[in-house]
Parts: structure tokens; sequence; C-alpha cells
């Protein structure tokens, strides 16, 4: 992946604006500049700023991406770039590893290669914080929590997503080796954020809780993901971070995706859903537009969940996701009061009584509540869920693929992999 390479071009460019160079066309290239030029704490905030924007480039490229994966939705146009992620051509997605959008008409999907860039640029970020003092580097603690904490999210998405994986040009690596690298960075900032009462501070503890619950939970580690699922305080939310009007790689991909351009439809197991009260479902919202994609063949159905690219931002840790997994890790009574307070955010009525079948009730709530979050991809795969098989509305035949494989660039350029 050359990861290194990119996040020191990433990193000059910043810097290069930063400067606010008048004379552009004299500068040097930037690669020629040698890296122990980053060897400066008046960098730090520049290569924070690259490795957060990374981050998010990757994490709207994991929702949007998964969402096809798991059948959240459907291709709308004819691109090939595009479409194969709904039938999950399997050479397709291995010659695809994704990357960032630059003009809010490109319909490529695929996360493999912007999350491995952002976990580089996290973990540098982290390990070049942790060489200075408080007094060269000013809210150094908070920098450090928040680099493991995004990194600890950049495992974990790849772990739940991934086949195999490698790190660094290394050898393959199993799901559960990448989960424990995730603990690490969870654990990490738990420890730079402490008992500390600063706002950023506490929600960057919040979350790497609520991360690190779901890491034990996919692990197996069910009392440790209650434990810290119960710790995430009622209204917490942590969205990731897109703006609108700028860059386009600031934008919410997934906004862009789905309501500019019409490029992805909701499929018809997420349309017009309703409660046991036979009222509408407020947690999936969509609406039939009348029109038909680009393909000439689907009908286009919006998601309303995220309403902008820049307004509201996707979540990437919450209480609700939290008192989900501490509902599925506890179960019983216990586990029913935790979906009945997610479920009482939404103002729907409560469950009752425990249902015989616990784990199916907590699969459909989790459907639900955490639609278009990019979590339903790594449910199917935990829970073993059927993907879809058959032949789609297009004639094309959806493949025997579930996990994602290493990609070509990857599996060919990688020394460890010998492929």
């Amino acid at each position: 992946m050359r990861s290194h390479h990119l996040t020191l071009a990433a990193a000059f460019a910043l810097v290069a604006a930063a400067t606010a160079c008048d004379k552009l066309l004299t500068v040097d290239n930037p690669g020629r500049v040698p890296a122990e030029s980053l060897d400066d704490p008046a960098l730090v905030p520049a290569l924070e700023a690259g490795a957060l924007q990374q981050f998010m480039c990757g994490y709207a490229q994991y929702v949007s991406t998964a969402g096809m994966l798991s059948g959240e939705y459907w291709s709308a146009n004819g691109f090939v770039d595009n479409h194969p992620w709904e039938w999950r051509g399997i050479q397709e997605i291995k010659s695809n590893p994704g990357g960032c959008a630059t003009a809010r008409t490109q319909t490529f999907m695929g996360f493999y290669t912007p999350l491995q860039q952002a976990r580089y640029q996290l973990d540098d970020l982290g390990k070049r914080a942790a060489s200075y003092t408080d007094a060269q580097l000013p809210n150094r603690i908070r920098i450090q929590a928040e680099a493991a904490a995004y990194a600890g999210y950049t495992y974990l998405l790849l772990a739940e997503s991934m086949c195999d994986m490698t790190i660094d040009n290394g050898p393959k690596i199993s799901k559960a080796d990448v989960l424990k690298i995730a603990e690490q960075r969870f654990t990490e900032a738990l420890g730079f954020a402490g008992t500390s009462t600063d706002a950023q501070l506490v929600s960057l503890k919040n979350m790497a809780y609520d991360g690190r619950a779901r890491e034990r939970l996919d692990a197996g580690n069910l009392a440790g993901a209650a434990a810290d699922a119960a710790l995430v305080p009622a209204g917490f939310v942590r969205n990731a971070d897109f703006a609108e009007g700028g860059a386009v790689g600031r934008e919410d991909r997934l906004y862009n995706l789905t309501v500019r351009n019409d490029f992805l439809s909701v499929t018809p197991a997420y349309r017009n859903l309703t409660l046991e009260n036979g009222q509408p479902d407020p947690r999936v919202k969509v609406t039939n537009t009348g029109r038909t994609g680009s393909d000439n063949v689907t009908p286009v159905w919006q998601q309303q969940k995220f309403t902008g690219s820049g307004a509201v931002g996707i979540p990437i840790a919450s209480y609700a996701e939290a008192q989900l997994i501490l509902a599925e890790a506890t179960g019983g009574q216990a586990g029913l009061d935790a979906i009945n307070r997610v479920r009482a955010l939404s103002s729907i009525p409560a469950i009752p009584t425990v249902p015989a079948d616990f784990k199916a009730l907590i699969i459909e709530e989790r459907r639900r509540q955490l639609f278009s979050e990019g979590q339903r991809y790594g449910d199917m795969l935990r829970f073993n869920l059927p993907f879809q098989t058959g032949v789609n509305r297009k004639g094309q035949s959806y493949s025997s693929l579930t996990c994602v494989p290493l990609p070509d660039v990857e599996t060919r350029n990688n020394p460890n992999l010998g492929a």
C-alpha cells in the first residue's frame, strides 16, 4: 500500500497550504522534502487534520459500500465501478480497493485503501504526538486520545469486513488478531482520556468505550462488552465530521450517492417498515421518488435519515448502539430493558415481555435502529445471516462472496503474501 508515502504526501500538502505561499508554481516538489522535516511539533496540527480527513473519507466509503454488500442498497446506475458491489462480483471487488471522491458524480465504491491509509496516518500521528512534551505540543493528550480512538475504529471496521488482513506490508493476520489491535487502541484512548472533565476528552472516552464494547462483542467477550457499553451515557453520539460547500472529499458520500445523484436506491427490505401497532417505523426513513435510476431498471427510493452532505453526520459511536450491544451481551429482561431504552429514543412503544427468540429480536432491532450506519454488513457476517442469492432485477447473478477478500493492489505488491 505504500501508506507511509501517502501520509507524507498528504502532510506536505497540508503544510504547504498552511504556509500560504503566494508563489505556488515555484515551490519545489513536496515529495523531495526529507521526512525529517515532519519532526516539528508545529506541524502536528496539519498531520492531525490530514489523518482525521482521511478517516472521514474511509468511514463514508465503508458505510456506503457496506450498505450495498448487506442489501440495504441497490445500485441504480450501470457504472462498472459501482454495481458489482451489489451482486458481490469477486474479481471486480478485488480490483477496486476504493479511494476518496474528488467529484460528486463519481460512482466507485470500496473502502480498503482509504481505511488503511487512515489507519496508518492515525497510528503515525499518535507516535509523533507521544514524542513531544506538553510544552512543545499543546493539547498533546487530546491528540493522542483522538488518534488512538479513531485508529481503533479503522482496525475494527477492517476486522469486521475483511476475510483476511495485513498491516504495513506484513503477512496475513486473522480477524481475531486485528480485533486485538483495535482493543489495544481503544484502551490506549481510555488511558489518555482518564478522568478528565474536558468535553473533548469525555467525548473521546465515550467513543472508545462504545468502540471497545463493539470489538468485545465481535470477539465473543460478552461480559467485557456489557461492562463497556453500560458506561456510555444517555445522549452521547459522535458523528463523522462532514462539511458542505468545500472540498468534495469533506462531504458525506452516502448522501451524495443516495440523494444528490440517485446512484443508490433503498431496497424493498427497508421500504414501508411498520411497528407492531402498524405505524411507520421512524428509524427507517425512506421515500419513493417515483423516478427510475440511470440504469433504466431500478426504482429510486431515497434514504431520509441523513438529509445533507454536511448537516447531520453518520454516527460513529452512540448511546443507542451501546444499549443494543448491552442488550445482546446480557439478554433476558435486562437485555429487553436496554432495547426498550433505545426504542424510547424514537418514541416507539416498549416491548412488554421477553420473546422466546431474543436473538431474532436483537437482529431486527439492530437492522432498523442502525440502518445506513454501516453496521448491517458486520451483523450479517457475525450472525451468519444469508446473503442474497440467485439473479437480481438486471439479470446479474449474486456471487458466493460474503467477507471482502484482500484486493489485488495488496496481494500483488505485498512481498509477504506470495501472490
